[in-house]
C-alpha cells in the first residue's frame, strides 16, 4: 500500500487544512504583534510557517498540489533572505523527488499499456524510480536494443487528482499570495487548471519532444532525448545523464552557472522560433548541465562534437514536452517592438502598441511615460550587453510591484494580460527566477537580438538573419 494520499476525501482533508492553518498563523502573528514584535518580524515569520506547511503538503500530494509547488519554487528568489533560506532545500526537493508508487502499481500499468509480456522490451528495469514528479514517475531502464532509456509512467488516476487539487487550491488562492510577493496565484491555478488534458497526454507530448530533438539534433549547445516508445500513460525516452540544475543552483562554479543561464535563455528564446513551441515547465528539475566529454552512446547518437569539446563547453539537457505553448510564428513580434521601443525610450509608440494588443484597455487611460517607467526596470537585462542575474535584484523587482504604497504597484493592476501572453509570460518570469537562482551572468541581448522577432529593426536584423542561416547550414 502507496504512503501517498490517493482517496480524494483525504486529498481533500489535508488540502482543506492549509487555509486553516494559514488564518491560525494570522492569529498567532496578531498576538505576537499585541505583545511587542515589529510588523515586518512577524510577518517574516508567518511567511516562513506558511512555507513549511505549504510545501510539505504539496510535496506528499503530487497532483495539481505539487505541480502548483513546482510551479511556486522558481519563484523563491523573489522572497526575502531570511525567509528563502530555511525552507529552499524543500523547493528543491519539490524539483526532484517525491513519494514513490508501489512497484506493483508500476508494473500493473506497464502490463495495461504495454501488454503483458512488457518485460521482453526491455532488457533491465529498475523498479525504484529515478525521479517523481507531479503526474507521473520515472525510472531507468534498459530498452531491448541496448539503450539506457527513461520510462515515464503516468500516476493511476492522475487526472482527477489534477483537477480535484488545483480546484480546491483555488478556493483559497488569495490566502497563498504573500507567500510569493507581487504575483497573484489565482491566474497561475487556472492556467494549470486549463492545461490539465495536455499534461496528461503522452502522445502529444511525445509529438513535441519528437519536434525539439529533430530540431536541436545537430545543436552544439542543446540536447533533447529522443522518443523511443510511447503508448497511454507511458513513455519511453533516452536516458540522459548530466549534472541537475538544482545541483548546479546549490553548489555549481561560476563557469557552469553562467553557461547554464546563457543556454536556459538560449533555449527559451530559440525554441518557438526553431519549432513552433515554448517549452512552458522551465523549472529546475527539467534540465540538465552535460559535461564538455559528455560522449556520444550516452544519448542515443547525439554526442558532443569535437569542436565543443576541445572548446570545453557544458551542453543543457532539456526533459519534459509535457507543457507546451504552440506558437507557429515563433514569438509574437509585439514583444520584440515593445522591448525595442521601450529600449530607445519612445514611450507614446510603446504605450500605442500596448494598447492595440489588448496590454491596455479601451476603458482605461494610462500616462505612456509611467508605463515606460513601469517597464525599464524589468527590461533592465536587455540594456547591456551581460547582465548579472540575482536573488536581490528578484526581490527589488517584486517588492517595487508589491508595495501597494507604490506607483508601480497601482499601475500593474491596471495593465491587462492578453490571454494569448498567458503561457509567455509566466515562463519568461519562471525562467528569469531560474536564472536568478543560479546567480547567472548572461548575455540575454544576444539571445534577444537573434531569436525574437522585431527586437532589432528590419536592418540590423538582416545581417543577423544571414549569419544564423550559415551557422543553420554548418550544423546540417
Amino acid at each position: 500500500m502507496s504512503d501517498l494520499p490517493r482517496k480524494a476525501v483525504t486529498r481533500t482533508a489535508k488540502l482543506a487544512a492549509l487555509p486553516l492553518g494559514f488564518a491560525g498563523r494570522a492569529t498567532w502573528g496578531l498576538g505576537k504583534r499585541i505583545g511587542g514584535k515589529s510588523a515586518e518580524l512577524v510577518a517574516r515569520e508567518v511567511q516562513q510557517r506558511t512555507a513549511d506547511q505549504l510545501f510539505k503538503v504539496l510535496g506528499e500530494l503530487k497532483g495539481g498540489a505539487m505541480k502548483l509547488g513546482q510551479a511556486l519554487s522558481v519563484f523563491e528568489s523573489a522572497l526575502p533572505e531570511e525567509v528563502a533560506g530555511p525552507y529552499r532545500a524543500a523547493l528543491t526537493k519539490l524539483q526532484e523527488a517525491a513519494p514513490p508508487l508501489p512497484s506493483g502499481t508500476v508494473h500493473a500499468v506497464l502490463e495495461e499499456r504495454l501488454g503483458e509480456d512488457w518485460r521482453e522490451l526491455f532488457l533491465e528495469f529498475d523498479d525504484k524510480p529515478s525521479a517523481a514528479a507531479s503526474i507521473g514517475q520515472v525510472h531507468r531502464a534498459v530498452w531491448h536494443d541496448g539503450r539506457d532509456v527513461a520510462v515515464k509512467v503516468q500516476y493511476p488516476g492522475a487526472g482527477e487528482a489534477l483537477l480535484s487539487d488545483l480546484t480546491q487550491l483555488s478556493r483559497f488562492a488569495r490566502l497563498l499570495g504573500p507567500l510569493i510577493p507581487g504575483m497573484d496565484i489565482k491566474p497561475l491555478i487556472k492556467e494549470l487548471r486549463d492545461r490539465v488534458s495536455e499534461e496528461l497526454d503522452y502522445e502529444q507530448e511525445a509529438r513535441s519532444q519528437r519536434a525539439h530533438a529533430e530540431e536541436f539534433a545537430a545543436d552544439p549547445d542543446v540536447v533533447i532525448p529522443s522518443v523511443v516508445h510511447q503508448s497511454d500513460q507511458v513513455l519511453v525516452t533516452e536516458w540522459m545523464d548530466g549534472v541537475p540544475l538544482a545541483d548546479v543552483i546549490a553548489q555549481g562554479t561560476p563557469e557552469q552557472r553562467d553557461r547554464a543561464g546563457q543556454l536556459l535563455a538560449r533555449f527559451l528564446f530559440s525554441g518557438p522560433a526553431r519549432t513552433g513551441l515554448l517549452h512552458a515547465d522551465p523549472h529546475p528539475g527539467n534540465f540538465r548541465l552535460l559535461s564538455p566529454d559528455h560522449e556520444a552512446g550516452e544519448i542515443g547518437e547525439t554526442g558532443v562534437s569535437d569542436e565543443a569539446r576541445e572548446a570545453g563547453q557544458w551542453r543543457l539537457g532539456v526533459l519534459d514536452f509535457g507543457t507546451v505553448d504552440r506558437l507557429p510564428g515563433g514569438l509574437p513580434q509585439t514583444i520584440g517592438d515593445s522591448l525595442r521601443l521601450a529600449l530607445t525610450g519612445d514611450a507614446e509608440a510603446v504605450y500605442e502598441l500596448l494598447r492595440e494588443e489588448g496590454f491596455v484597455k479601451e476603458s482605461i487611460d494610462l500616462d505612456p511615460d509611467a508605463v515606460l517607467d513601469y517597464l525599464l526596470p524589468i527590461i533592465e537585462p536587455a540594456q547591456v550587453e551581460e547582465f548579472t542575474f540575482t536573488r536581490s535584484w528578484m526581490r527589488n523587482q517584486a517588492a517595487r510591484i508589491a508595495d501597494p504604497r507604490s506607483p508601480a504597484h497601482q499601475l500593474g493592476k491596471q495593465l491587462n494580460l492578453p490571454p494569448a501572453y498567458l503561457l509567455i509570460h509566466r515562463v519568461t518570469l519562471s525562467t528569469i527566477g531560474v536564472l536568478c537562482q543560479l546567480g547567472a551572468t548572461v548575455r540575454l541581448r544576444d539571445e534577444l537580438e537573434s531569436w525574437v522577432p522585431g527586437f532589432l529593426s528590419a536592418d540590423e536584423q538582416e545581417p543577423v538573419v544571414k549569419e544564423l542561416a550559415g551557422d543553420a547550414a554548418a550544423g546540417a
